[in-house]
């Protein structure tokens, strides 16, 4: 009998063991913004360095599409994302270091479309979800382009203008998948393949909300002085008012809030919805500032 215990208390101690060794810090996966790459020194890979570096320990996963950083980074420009969405999930599920769960931070469209990530692929589940200047309501300009190929932005914007509900257009425009025109809210609702059918513009599909309000933290942050994302208010789920491109509202002022075709109504009731505000341009903060107010969300 004594040998019995001695055998149990070893399976326990064994065992014990193993489960702490295993649960150590909660994997963090990275979508970058458009025209940046999975491994810039300057931004993705300075924020996964520094993230490594205040949580030893941590399994950081920089969203890289496609095969090299040249193809990552026109894939941010040129790559439908819907195709994008099924490449990264395919990706999650098979990770075996993110099965028992993750944390999500994306900056700029990527955090639209991590969002979608909730919302499309609930497995390996995501506990929090941090959108760094994302544009949860899409954006109405395009004030300004980053990277070093002046001539794209250009064509982008004078595409934009043009047809950006083109079938076209849609299938192969990154931006015009999230461009939402507040004169014409049909024409977006129709012609949206990307940012309508996230944000439940069509129809109701009950499982994005029930995904969604998995989620223990939503965490947006807007740059109170961004000069590219046009409203900037789309960074906290506002948007303009339809009509006209002047006067924004806020989430909890929209019809998508107060009919709670997205279940935000009700995470913010129950505090999952995190405001944060960053006093700074479009992606711009100090690590001051990363590591006072993201940083808790992470641990």
């Amino acid at each position: 009998m004594e040998g019995l215990r001695l055998v149990v208390l070893a399976l326990v101690v064994v065992f014990g063991y193993s489960d702490q060794h295993r649960a150590g810090p909660l994997p963090l996966v990275i979508w970058h913004g458009m025209g940046d790459s999975c491994c810039n020194p300057f931004s993705m890979g300075a924020i996964k360095k520094m993230v490594e570096q205040q949580i030893p320990g941590i399994y950081v996963l920089s969203l890289k599409i496609g095969n090299t950083i040249a193809e990552d980074m026109e894939n941010s420009f040129f790559f439908n994302v819907n195709k994008q969405l099924d490449i990264v999930c395919e990706q999650l599920a098979k990770d075996p270091r993110l099965q028992n769960g993750y944390n999500g931070m994306g900056f700029s469209q990527g955090g639209q479309f991590l969002r979608a990530v909730v919302q499309k692929c609930p497995s390996p589940p995501m506990k929090n979800l941090i959108s760094i200047g994302g544009q949860h309501q899409g954006v109405y300009g395009f004030p300004r382009c980053p990277g070093e190929s002046s001539h794209i932005c250009d064509w982008i914007r004078e595409t934009l203008n043009v047809g950006a509900y083109t079938k076209v257009v849609q299938e192969h425009l990154v931006q015009a998948e999230y461009w939402h025109d507040p004169l014409n809210e049909a024409h977006y609702r129709n012609g949206s393949i990307f940012l309508a059918d996230i944000n439940q513009e069509r129809s109701i599909n009950e499982s994005y909300k029930r995904n969604l309000q998995s989620l223990e933290k939503f965490v947006m942050v807007k740059f109170l002085k961004d000069s590219m994302v046009d409203p900037a208010d789309s960074e906290w789920f506002g948007f303009y008012k339809p009509g006209q491109s002047k006067v924004t509202m806020t989430l909890q002022e929209s019809s998508l809030y107060t009919e709670d075709r997205l279940g935000l109504r009700e995470m913010d009731k129950a505090g999952k919805l995190v405001f944060l505000a960053a006093d700074g341009d479009h992606l711009s903060f100090t690590d001051k500032w990363f590591n006072e107010n993201i940083l808790p969300f992470l641990n």
